[in-house]
């Protein structure tokens, strides 16, 4: 999915930080807008278009699979919002290069990782592992994974906590019109709360 670029040079505490809450109202996703985003190669191709216009030659060499393959996701992204045609360009020995930049619109869908199905939290999990596998050794700077007992009440506050930080950093549309920050290196987080199965927690409680 997209994620907000802390590069941007929007810090806490600015109108821009304070009016995150209206900026991020979000609509649930329709199920061609779902179907678009349950293919990892489609996910990973709206990561790579995320900071920078790309052509279908070079999302084919960048994924490493067939031009014509990679065509394909990209036309069913196009044809969804998610990914936008920019103006062509000059390419090697005379050709036209046609661009396509992500729009940020996977970021303004409520529940696109909650679906029934899972599809599109398979395919976001997906395209994470084949993006750390790329970034090599030490690529993941932190990680966890823990079960925890929460009441109601304790869910509600980790759930806050957890958006008031997220809440801190720039929305789709400051990361995609902002300059990245001098210095700046490139990160993405995923961050996932999930319910367990019932029978996993009586295990866990016996």
């Amino acid at each position: 999915m997209d994620v907000p670029r802390a590069a941007a040079g929007v810090p806490a505490g600015t109108a821009a930080a304070a009016a995150a809450p209206a900026v991020r109202r979000r609509r649930p996703a329709t199920l061609q807008e779902a179907r678009a985003l349950a293919h990892p190669l489609r996910v990973r191709v709206l990561r790579l278009c995320l900071d920078r216009a790309r052509t279908n030659s070079e999302l084919a060499a960048a994924l490493g699979e067939r031009p014509a393959t990679v065509l394909y996701h990209v036309r069913t992204l196009l044809r969804t919002g998610f990914l936008a045609e920019e103006p062509q360009r000059p390419g090697p020995r005379g050709t036209v290069e046609k661009p396509y930049r992500a729009t940020g619109k996977s970021a303004r869908l409520d529940d696109a990782m909650s679906g029934a199905d899972t599809a599109v939290l398979r395919a976001i999990l997906g395209a994470v592992a084949a993006e750390v596998g790329e970034a090599g050794p030490g690529a993941v700077l932190e990680g966890v994974r823990m079960p925890l007992w929460l009441t109601p009440e304790q869910l509600s506050e980790l759930l806050a906590q957890l958006r008031d930080v997220l809440g801190q950093f720039p929305a789709v549309a400051e990361y995609l019109a902002a300059p990245v920050a001098p210095g700046a290196d490139p990160y993405a987080l995923l961050l996932v709360v999930h319910r367990r199965a019932p029978d996993a927690q009586e295990g866990a409680a016996g």
